[in-house]
């Protein structure tokens, strides 16, 4: 009866992480619309439900230290508990990252640089994560591995972005006093950061699956 008990935590814990994961996704996705659209109302339920993600954050972190300590888990079970606290860990940042990008939607009220794409960007990054978690959900290493690679892509969108923006300030005078403008240019740039760190937490997902399905840490870094 006990070994049945231990393995219905181990089933609870990877159904909560994905119940977690949902809410994560699902906030970010709101995140971006605000962006877009720069919809005060969307922007404030992220910022809003934030807590809601801490609260969870928290409690599967209590989860796990009760099955280090009392289960004491070896092996492939070992791998499956460290790697789910720390997959809990990234959907955390992720949580605290969407949380700045409706920051960013309250505050931007232009669009200085509407070449630069970042609902794009940020759509790709987001579908790394999706991908990164139903890896997870199936302890699918070859599709792990695959969804990782995917981090170049969103690299090179973010310096592209990024370079824009440096380019334009290059070959442009402006006023040292000019506020507004560098207001501007400061939230896109960390926009464009952030979105680039969403895409590394699904790497870090990634990274956890193969390690828990191969006892691989080649993706770990």
């Amino acid at each position: 009866m006990a070994r049945t008990d231990y393995q219905e935590q181990l089933d609870a814990l990877r159904s909560d992480v994905l119940e977690m994961s949902d809410l994560v996704i699902e906030r970010y996705e709101i995140a971006l619309k605000s962006l877009e659209s720069k919809d005060e109302s969307l922007a404030r339920e992220v910022i809003e439900g934030d807590q809601r993600i801490n609260e969870l954050y928290l409690e599967l972190e209590s989860d796990c230290i009760d099955l280090f300590a009392l289960q004491q888990p070896v092996a492939g079970d070992l791998r499956f508990v460290a790697s789910s606290f720390k997959i809990i860990t990234d959907l955390e940042r992720i949580g605290d990252l969407s949380t700045n990008l409706a920051g960013y939607a309250l505050d931007a009220e232009r669009e200085r640089y509407p070449e630069v794409d970042v609902v794009y960007i940020g759509t790709e990054a987001g579908a790394m994560v999706s991908d990164a978690v139903d890896a997870y959900r199936h302890d699918d290493a070859e599709s792990a591995r695959e969804i990782a690679d995917r981090d170049d892509k969103i690299d090179r969108l973010c310096g592209d972005a990024s370079g824009v923006v440096i380019e334009d300030l290059l070959r442009t005078e402006y006023s040292d006093t000019d506020k507004e403008m560098m207001d501007d240019v400061s939230r896109l740039l960390l926009t464009i950061r952030d979105l680039e760190r969403v895409a590394d937490h699904a790497v870090n997902f990634c990274a956890r699956t193969v390690y828990i399905a191969d006892h691989d840490t080649e993706l770990i870094y």
